[in-house]
């Protein structure tokens, strides 16, 4: 057996009840996992096919392609696609059983008069995707084929901005028109803890479902989904004066013991954290020295208090260092490094 020199290790119990955590927020509400972009990097087929076994019945893509790639057979199954029509044909969606999110007026008059299901999206003041408030109410929220009217925060991971309750405000003049079999969403995973009131009857959790955070609040409610590890490739000492990696920038002021991690910037290992980011065996901490390269970075285990040996695995994300804080010292968000993450490391589901 072929062992990688990267490992993803998917905790699938933690993500369920991450899954189950949002559901509890409210009785009745549909939770609508965010499985675009491989779900995060975690594998939309297999994360889709896991809720489906807990009864999630409502799912979101971003692309065509994406909802294609799930093979959805069954009509109960609502899976929408969030960047539209586009130019795409009807049937594409309808022969998937895939529901478009509309997003202009242009979308709007070539679907309005077809028998397919969708669902409308009014831009509530974060000026990417969506319809703008003034065309909205140009368009009849009373047709029966609109299933799902939706908008998105700018700032849900900000608890304390005021934007958020100016966007929930514009929604609710849509909301309060009650138009009747519409279900309304506004809120995310970090939306979903604003308070009670951004709930409305479905949220579209993405990054908590898969046990990622940007602020303590959430931390505080979801479980740790995913373990990052390294393989040793290599293991040599190094005299005093000796430089590593490409570039020179990294000098050895001592004898020094390295190891080789076959894991680099192709695999979601940033160069950003050359020379200045950390990995983990146990309780000890190794440093990351000269610059990261595609498909390796070196670090400095002169001071192991175990015996390493090639073909063993350190950790990059683990229980204890989690993934904000690889996200900060890489100055990112943890939504870029779990999407970073390369296909040549192995996926394992635990």
């Amino acid at each position: 057996m072929i062992k990688e020199s990267g490992i993803l290790n998917i905790k699938t119990k933690n993500l369920i009840y991450n899954y189950n955590f949002f559901k509890k927020l409210k009785s009745n509400l549909i939770v609508a996992p965010t499985i675009k972009a491989n779900a995060y990097g975690l594998g939309a087929k297999k994360i889709y096919n896991l809720l489906l076994k807990q009864g999630c019945k409502h799912f979101f893509v971003a692309t065509l392609s994406e909802g294609l790639e799930l093979n959805n057979k069954n009509k109960l199954i609502k899976i929408y696609v969030l960047n539209g029509l586009q130019n795409y044909k009807l049937h594409q969606f309808t022969n998937a059983n895939l529901i478009p999110v509309v997003n202009t007026i242009e979308e709007y008059n070539r679907i309005k008069n077809a028998k397919i299901d969708y669902a409308i999206h009014i831009d509530t003041g974060i000026n990417r995707l969506g319809i703008s408030p003034e065309e909205v109410e140009i368009l009849d929220l009373k047709s029966h084929n609109i299933k799902l009217i939706i908008s998105h925060l700018s700032s849900s991971d900000e608890y304390k901005v005021k934007y958020n309750m100016r966007q929930k405000k514009l929604f609710d003049t849509f909301v309060n028109k009650k138009p009747k079999g519409v279900f309304f969403s506004l809120a995310n995973a970090h939306g979903s803890i604003l308070d009670k009131s951004y709930l409305y009857d479905m949220i579209r959790p993405g990054i908590g479902v898969y046990g990622c955070f940007e602020n303590k609040k959430l931390d505080e409610k979801i479980k740790n989904v995913i373990n990052l590890k390294g393989k040793i490739i290599q293991i040599k000492d190094l005299q005093k004066n000796q430089f590593v990696g490409y570039n020179r920038t990294f000098k050895t002021k001592t004898k020094t013991k390295i190891a080789i991690i076959g894991l680099g910037y192709e695999d979601g290992i940033p160069r950003s954290l050359s020379n200045k980011g950390f990995v983990y065996f146990k309780k000890d901490r190794f440093k990351i020295i000269g610059r990261i390269s595609m498909d390796s970075f070196t670090i400095d285990i002169s001071k192991c208090s175990h015996d390493l040996k090639v073909g063993m695995y350190i950790d990059i994300i683990n229980e204890e260092h989690k993934i904000d804080k690889f996200a900060k010292k890489c100055k990112t968000i943890s939504y870029e490094v779990l999407t970073s993450i390369g296909n040549r490391v192995y996926r394992n589901y635990e």
